[in-house]
């Protein structure tokens, strides 16, 4: 009896840190917790996307036109490769003008333009200012066509997605990214971003609103966001070898048990 007893309690024991191991709050779960956000009246953050800053290896997509388009066809290269309907990225980039290590493009007929450092608006506004030289009546559009983020750890879709609108945030991006898995960690995101320097990594919690204030909210071409496993998916892991010695003592404990009571 004892030992039946012996049984019961290690199966309800190994059941118990099983429920343990899967269990999560809401708290750990929901995005962007306040407790001023109500149903009254909308509540207001202020924030203010990060002006982006042309960098070494970037690539811009730049339009020329005017009245003349065998003249235009002299500064631009094609502006796009339409398949199904859709630009084809990979074109974008064999089409765009490629910063090189000394911050310059190079252009037909106008020859290097540094852009290093500008915003892409400066860098139109300049690269406008160098075709007015050489066109009347031009107009110029430059785009960064390099926008690119990556998302990996647990999310449903890890990998990386291009930006075409010109900014992003994370919760765009884990949207992109098929959202984060109930086994990943909201509370310590990695975001890797590119500097000038090398890279900086900062840990956002995205279970705080206040995430919406910061300068990390928008993303930057090349940032990488990296969702850690949660504390809880790190204890299930733990558990499931656990579990296995578990199994294997309840079942030894039976094959004593019907043993004993078999030479009783």
């Amino acid at each position: 009896m004892k030992k039946r007893n012996f049984t019961l309690r290690l199966g309800l024991i190994l059941f118990a840190l099983v429920l343990l191991a899967g269990c999560y709050s809401k708290k750990e779960l929901v995005y962007l917790q306040d407790s001023e956000f109500n149903k009254e009246y909308p509540t207001s953050i202020k924030n203010r996307r990060p002006d982006y800053r042309v960098q070494v290896n970037d690539v811009l997509q730049i339009d020329v036109r005017n009245p003349d388009p065998t003249t235009t066809a002299l500064f631009s290269k094609s502006s796009g490769n339409m398949v199904n309907g859709n630009v084809n990225p990979a074109y974008l980039y064999l089409s765009g003008y490629s910063v090189d290590d000394g911050g310059f493009i190079s252009i037909p007929i106008v020859g290097k333009v540094k852009v290093d450092g500008l915003t892409v608006n400066e860098a139109e506004t300049l690269v406008q200012t160098e075709i007015d030289k050489y066109l009347n009546n031009a107009s110029v559009e430059v785009k960064l066509v390099s926008f690119k983020i990556s998302v990996l750890g647990e999310v449903n879709n890890p990998g990386y997605h291009l930006i075409y609108n010109g900014q992003a945030n994370i919760l765009e991006a884990l949207a992109m990214a098929g959202d984060i898995t109930q086994f990943g960690s909201r509370d310590e995101v990695k975001l890797i971003r590119q500097t000038n320097d090398g890279s900086e990594v900062i840990l956002l919690d995205l279970r705080d609103a206040g995430l919406m204030n910061s300068k990390y909210f928008f993303l930057l071409p090349n940032d990488v966001l990296y969702v850690e496993p949660s504390k809880e998916q790190v204890k299930r892991a733990n558990l499931e070898p656990l579990g296995v010695v578990f199994s294997a003592l309840t079942t030894l404990a039976l094959f004593i048990n019907a043993y004993v009571n078999l030479t009783q």
